[in-house]
């Protein structure tokens, strides 16, 4: 029997067996922004530590970062004390980091894989749960906790479990108006946010191999909302053509050499695996997380469920999303009222998903009670979308465009709901309190869905808009 790729790539960063069971496993890339590392960069100095491999980690600001201005010092004191960690520790430690003067800043999962950081067979950490983002590249790309971040500095290796690996197929194609962030929360729904536990999650089949690589970055990047730490897509001429000419992807006759390592870590076509799942796009409905985590997702044509009709174990915490949403069990998710309208973050704050939002909002206007926000990915991103006229479009809509960062999808910046408003969001997590306010409640669906949502001012089927 072949092998996946989840174990061709562990196979080959493992250094050892420990006592534990665990394996003392390699890491290629590591990733650290301003919240998680300024603990480990600490940890590393009350002990006397260098950083063992600096050319291996690389920085950048944007979980803090505002949105809507790049004045220093910020006003947020405690966002400022980050910024000068994070600045003082890339110097003092040889880190290259991509500050908001670089033209390179932007959220960490946005600018590994744009700049060529992120490559096939690699493994990639960062203090991150969304680290998940750059399987996408077929690489084994996890999460990490501020004291593993230390561990990675100190040493470039982390002790870890292998995980079992479950194939999702996703059969068919999807229809216009349903995208890659509509697969994910469809798979999400079906299996639970508990089934990965213990799994990672490899993503094939004739609707992911359709994909392109941003689109297949958006699925990879909510694994972890499915309990899976890893989800990763094998490799192919969509892989290498994204990659070919970016900053960091091998040039020159590394080029090809590089080519025929990547193909190698692909899973072989007689491959074992510990689960499969298949989910058929071709029912697919753009989809809305309503609740309180993104397993509680509805088609856009569909009701909000009615508890007493579901399994037992299910009941507890759908009925929590009923007391702090507010929704009707039973009522029809379209037709929702929003308040705020939040494109961006790391799932869909890239190029692609800028434009297919503008298809939207062009020649169209957000409702006058919705405060509708635009924030780029990257600086990059950011440039490339300002080249084709996409700001334009936005503002023109009655948009904000916005500077890149993490902004809305999570409070710690600036960016944050108010009171109980609810939040049409392109984000990746619909946790209480998750956008800044206790009482807020989150709507996660597609850009392009957030965008008629914000032309609506309720939840809408964009199907209908783009036809």
């Amino acid at each position: 029997m072949g092998k996946n790729l989840l174990n061709k790539v562990w196979d080959l960063h493992a250094v050892r067996r420990l006592p534990s069971g665990e394996d003392q496993l390699f890491i290629g890339l590591h990733l650290v922004h301003e919240v998680t590392s300024p603990q480990a960069f600490a940890m590393l100095a009350e002990r006397g530590l260098p950083v063992l491999h600096p050319e291996r980690t690389f920085a950048t600001a944007d979980h803090i970062v505002p949105t809507d201005g790049s004045t220093r010092p910020f006003a947020d004191r405690l966002a400022e004390d980050m910024m000068r960690a994070l600045e003082a520790n890339a110097a003092r430690h040889g880190i290259r980091y991509f500050g908001p003067d670089s033209g390179e800043q932007g959220i960490v999962h946005v600018i590994g894989p744009e700049l060529g950081l992120s490559q096939p067979g690699l493994t990639i950490a960062c203090g991150d749960s969304h680290t998940s983002t750059h399987g996408a590249l077929g690489a084994i790309a996890f999460g990490i906790g501020t004291s593993q971040v230390r561990d990675v500095l100190a040493t470039q290796t982390l002790s870890l479990a292998r995980p079992k690996v479950r194939r999702i197929e996703v059969r068919g194609r999807l229809e216009p108006g349903v995208y890659a962030k509509d697969v994910i929360l469809g798979i999400i729904a079906s299996l639970g946010v508990n089934g990965g536990l213990g799994y990672a999650y490899e993503y094939g089949g004739p609707a992911v191999a359709a994909m392109s690589m941003e689109e297949r970055l958006t699925i990879c990047n909510m694994s972890i909302e499915g309990g899976a730490r890893v989800g990763y897509i094998n490799p192919d001429e969509t892989t290498f053509a994204y990659l070919r000419d970016r900053l960091f992807a091998p040039g020159g006759g590394q080029w090809e050499e590089a080519l025929r390592f990547w193909r190698g870590m692909a899973s072989d076509p007689d491959a074992g695996y510990d689960d499969r799942f298949v989910l058929d796009a071709d029912r697919l409905q753009p989809m809305v997380a309503w609740g309180i985590n993104p397993g509680q997702a509805v088609g856009v044509g569909e009701r909000l469920p009615l508890p007493a009709e579901l399994p037992a174990g299910n009941r507890e915490t759908v009925e929590k999303a009923y007391a702090h949403t507010g929704f009707t069990p039973g009522a029809p998710v379209r037709g929702t009222r929003i308040d705020v309208a939040f494109i961006g973050s790391c799932t869909n704050g890239r190029l692609s998903d800028l434009r297919e939002a503008a298809r939207v909002a062009r020649g169209r206007r957000a409702a006058s009670r919705v405060r509708a926000l635009v924030v780029p990915g990257s600086q990059r991103v950011s440039a490339a979308a300002e080249r084709e006229g996409l700001d334009r479009v936005f503002r023109e809509a009655g948009f904000q465009w916005r500077l890149p960062g993490c902004s809305m999808c999570l409070g710690m910046n600036p960016d944050v709901l108010v009171g109980e408003e609810v939040c049409a969001s392109s984000s990746n997590r619909n946790f209480i309190g998750r956008q800044g306010s206790p009482r807020g409640r989150t709507l996660l669906m597609s850009p392009a869905m957030v965008a008629a949502a914000a032309i609506a001012g309720e939840v809408a089927d964009v199907r209908e808009v783009l036809s």
